[in-house]
């Protein structure tokens, strides 16, 4: 009994003498935005996945982006349209490929057609604003941006992701701040027609690199879900990212 005692004094005492566990980096949403978005860029390229599901758009995704100075560059597929369509957006231009059957609709017979959101051509017109908000949404700069302009931690921890040691914030973005640069599914005006904040939850790796990115816009959107899910992965792996051949695109 003895022998216990001593034995479990010890073990309190190294208990106590123990370095708490460390804080997660950062305290203020523009240093925390300011770093990820500086190792965004250090990375490089990263491999993501989308999961998009505001009031009836749903849709998910899959695609690979380059990071750079100059900004981002990204391939993906994506069913925003009911079936699997590819979206390139490379130096600035957003590329769709157009299902085959639709592109009498849209005044082509080329597979790839320019989108941009105040486009006149047809395709542009029905969708240009939709798809060009999608593939923004997929860039963490744009929602690194939002944060840094508009966003408060409310809460952080350190955790793990998928197994992945992470560090993982809550952050409450007010929506009068941030004007008319909106999340995918919110339509240009929706700052004018409802106010308050919404939750942005945000993983960084130990690098500072985002994981994982969860906007919920269900306190702006009552009655409905309304969540977009951006997932990364093998951040600095080899990615290909090129634009359409130029013959391809009408």
């Amino acid at each position: 009994m003895r022998k216990a005692a001593v034995v479990l004094l010890f073990a309190l005492l190294a208990g106590a003498c123990s370095d708490p566990p460390p804080r997660p980096s950062f305290d203020d949403a523009r240093a925390l935005a300011d770093a990820a978005t500086a190792a965004t860029t250090t990375g490089g390229s990263a491999k993501f996945g989308t999961d998009v599901a505001v009031g009836s758009v749903r849709s998910k995704g899959q695609g690979q982006a380059r990071f750079g100075a100059g900004g981002t560059a990204q391939v993906m597929t994506t069913d925003f349209l009911g079936e699997p369509v590819e979206l390139r957006l490379v130096a600035g231009k957003l590329y769709a490929k157009v299902p085959e059957g639709s592109r009498d609709e849209v005044g082509t017979q080329k597979p790839w057609v320019v989108v941009a959101a105040d486009g006149t051509d047809p395709f542009s017109q029905v969708l240009g604003g939709s798809l060009t908000q999608l593939a923004t949404q997929n860039d963490p700069a744009h929602t690194l941006g939002e944060i840094r302009t508009a966003g408060t931690i409310v809460a952080a921890e350190r955790t793990n992701l998928g197994g992945v040691p992470a560090e993982h914030y809550r952050i409450d973005l007010e929506l009068a701040r941030l004007g008319t640069d909106l999340p995918a599914g919110l339509p240009a005006d929706a700052a004018g027609q409802v106010g308050g904040k919404f939750p942005v939850e945000l993983w960084l790796d130990e690098a500072h690199r985002p994981l994982q990115i969860v906007l919920d816009l269900s306190p702006i959107l009552p009655g409905s879900e309304a969540r977009i899910t951006t997932r990364y992965t093998e951040w600095g792996s080899p990615v290909d990212v090129q634009p359409p051949p130029a013959g391809e695109v009408g």
